[in-house]
């Protein structure tokens, strides 16, 4: 217990520190960059830094994970407090345990942040705050299908679940049979509500002795059930930064529309798998330590776990952003590359369990 409370310690330290260290420089550097063309108002100002240093701990965080373990490690060897603790009767996987507890919750507290679109949206409402000088943007000429009718809005405003030019088009036997036309609808109790629109009916059969197209009134229509505006924004833009219940929601709503959903599938593997890779690679990182710096060049060692961190980040990042493009399947680009670190990690952990 005590070796657990005193690795446990220096190891959250070394986070706190190296996470803080790493967010102030990236968003440091992105304001010197970008200071020019964010608005004068110092509200937006701090508002554009907390949503980038959001972004930047999104980004940050499991690297931080890792880079504390190896300065935690290199401060219990060169203090000669792993040798201690081996010399009082604690094995490797023991000492081992307190590294993957704190990372593994720190992990699952990462993820439930997904939860919050001031976290999981970061990225994207600075951007609009820099571009637009507003966190929320406007999307403009939406145009979606849903349960064999074309929808399209001219714009939609998700702040205030409002879109504006509506236009609903009905197909029957792959012909065009009604259009709906409407100024504004309001998106109430899980419908999108017209106060008035206008329908224009086309007849099955046009001929001469057809009434021909005919155009009436409806009031308090309501419309594309559960089709939420943060849905519509998300999904059909193409962004895939999602919050974890709008994922889940636009699966469900999705999966019967006839409707490519890798991409949101992508962006749950996201947020509830690729953060496991940190302890997979705490635990081979671990074990490929020797006790003492008389077996280890310390500096050298330091370097190589450094890089080999950054290596292994950087090739999962790049399978990640190969599955937003569809280039790979999700279950490629993300579950595969976990999966075969936990192998491995399981492997070290076996090993070392039976020879210690």
């Amino acid at each position: 217990m005590l070796a657990f409370k005193y690795i446990s310690f220096h190891y959250i330290k070394y986070f706190l520190i190296i996470l803080i260290a790493l967010v102030l420089f990236l968003v440091g550097f992105d304001y010197m960059e970008n200071a020019g063309e964010l608005s004068k108002s110092a509200n937006l100002v701090l508002i554009y830094l907390v949503y980038k240093a959001f972004f930047a701990i999104d980004m940050l965080l499991p690297l931080s994970l890792l880079f504390a373990m190896v300065s935690t490690k290199i401060f219990l060897i060169r203090s000669n407090a792993l040798v201690s603790f081996y010399s009082l009767g604690y094995t490797r996987v023991e000492v081992l345990r307190p590294f993957v507890v704190v990372s593994t919750t720190i992990i699952l507290i990462f993820i439930s942040l997904h939860a919050l679109p001031s976290f999981s949206r970061a990225d994207e409402f600075s951007n609009n705050i820099r571009k637009n000088a507003e966190y929320l943007s406007p999307t403009s000429d939406l145009f979606f299908t849903y349960k064999e009718q074309y929808v399209y809005f001219s714009k939609m405003l998700p702040l205030q679940e409002r879109a504006e030019g509506i236009r609903v088009f009905s197909i029957k036997n792959n012909s065009l049979k009604e259009v709906l036309v409407a100024k504004e609808a309001l998106y109430r109790d899980e419908f999108w509500h017209i106060k008035q629109a206008d329908i224009i009916t086309k007849p099955d059969d046009l001929s001469f002795d057809s009434l021909g197209i005919t155009v009436s009134s409806v009031d308090d229509m309501k419309i594309l059930e559960g089709f939420r505006p943060k849905i519509l924004d998300q999904v059909y833009e193409g962004k895939v930064n999602f919050t974890i219940m709008n994922a889940i929601n636009a699966i469900f709503l999705l999966q019967n529309q006839n409707i490519n959903i890798s991409t949101i599938k992508g962006a749950l593997y996201k947020i509830f798998i690729y953060p496991f890779f940190v302890p997979c690679l705490v635990v081979i990182i671990f074990f490929l330590v020797p006790i003492s710096p008389r077996f280890l060049n310390v500096s050298l060692f330091s370097f190589g776990a450094i890089l080999a961190t950054l290596l292994v980040w950087g090739i999962l990042f790049m399978l990640i952003e190969l599955s937003k493009n569809k280039t790979i399947p999700s279950e490629v680009g993300i579950i595969a590359p976990i999966v075969v670190l936990l192998l491995i990690a399981i492997r070290q952990y076996r090993h070392y369990r039976l020879v210690t």
